[in-house]
């Protein structure tokens, strides 16, 4: 072995073991971002069903219930518009059903 080529071994570890710990903390990231856009799908469907015929606040209880965050409320006719926020993600869910208020009938 030459002189120049000893301990070649342990900056290359070290590089490897860096980039193992880089990766594995972008990984984990990108689970906790697939975790919570999941969890919003799930909070805004619900929020936007409960909406139909339980308005604002039952579209806020079941968000709520679901670790979410109401951040916008539509009714359109018979349609309820619900955006929700877990964590980082925001969804929006549409539900349809229920009387048009103001219908009468």
């Amino acid at each position: 072995m030459l002189r120049s080529e000893r301990g070649q071994a342990v900056p290359f570890a070290a590089a490897a073991t860096a980039f193992a710990v880089v990766l594995t903390l972008a990984v984990a990231r990108l689970a906790g971002d697939l975790v919570d856009a999941a969890r919003a799908r799930t909070a805004a469907d619900a929020a936007a069903l409960a909406a139909v015929h339980g308005g604002r606040g039952a579209a806020d209880r079941l968000a709520a219930a679901h670790d979410g965050t109401v951040v916008g409320w539509a009714r359109v006719g018979r349609d309820v518009v619900v955006t929700v926020r877990v964590g980082h993600a925001v969804v929006t869910a549409r539900a349809t059903g229920g009387e048009v208020p103001g219908a009468g009938g």
